[in-house]
């Protein structure tokens, strides 16, 4: 009998720890998405108002001025501002962190919709949800452990940021295009290596049910997979959209 309560107990234990992670995985992707659809809203506002636009661009050239350089680097700025914060703050106080951030990128990404057509936007927008989807799907069922190929893709990936620093100022075609390629790919990999980072970090503290770490791991989960998704959109719309 002792034995059956054993067994049952295990079971029951098993079934929540189910259950928790099918509403933190809820948590985490409805958080990216209301900062994806944040980011959205704030980029078209911007982007298709040459009034608006024009506070960070001249709407003719897309040049960036002082402040438009300012917006171009600071949500860079802070990604690494949170991650060093994160143990400070409060899960309230990291999720309005996390919408403030979501509408800097907004404002750093409005360009887009000076530069390209409406319908490409769109278009590929649609793609790159599906692909998402997809890459995540996989990264959450996947029993292969796709933990060594962090390491490359990070390593990849401060390549790709100095690269694409380096020719914002020497404006290479080619480098643009390398870029473009490289990038699909790291951020390819990386939305199925955050997925699974973030199932098995959720189950590897499950039992502790710390309601304050599980908050703030629900948002930082939701701002790798915003990032994921929001540089895997960028690096897609250089190969499917169409210029005005």
């Amino acid at each position: 009998m002792a034995e059956f309560d054993t067994i049952r107990s295990g079971a029951g234990t098993r079934a929540a720890i189910d259950e928790g992670l099918r509403a933190h995985m809820n948590k985490v992707y409805g958080t990216m998405s209301i900062g994806v659809l944040l980011t959205g809203a704030v980029s078209w506002a911007f982007g298709s108002n040459d009034a608006l636009l024009s506070i960070l661009r001249d709407p003719a050239t897309l040049s960036p001025n002082i402040l438009g350089w300012i917006v171009m680097f600071l949500p860079l700025i802070m990604v690494f501002a949170f991650g060093a914060a994160i143990n400070r703050l409060s899960a309230a106080g990291a999720q309005l962190f996390f919408y403030v951030f979501a509408a800097v990128m907004g404002l750093s990404i409005s360009w887009i919709f000076a530069a390209f057509t409406g319908i490409s936007i769109a278009q590929t927008f649609f793609i790159t949800a599906i692909a998402f989807a997809g890459l995540s799907l996989y990264g959450y069922t996947t029993k292969r452990d796709l933990s060594p190929m962090g390491a490359f893709l990070i390593m990849g990936l401060i390549g790709l940021i100095v690269a694409s620093i380096v020719n914002i100022f020497i404006g290479s075609s080619m480098v643009h295009f390398a870029i473009s390629v490289i990038g699909v790919l790291i951020f390819a990999g990386l939305t199925a290596w955050d997925t699974q980072k973030i199932k098995t970090d959720y189950l590897a503290h499950a039992h502790a049910m710390d309601s304050e770490w599980l908050a703030k791991s629900a948002i930082m989960g939701a701002l790798s997979l915003y990032l994921d998704f929001i540089n895997l959109f960028m690096f897609l719309l250089q190969f499917l959209g169409n210029r005005e």
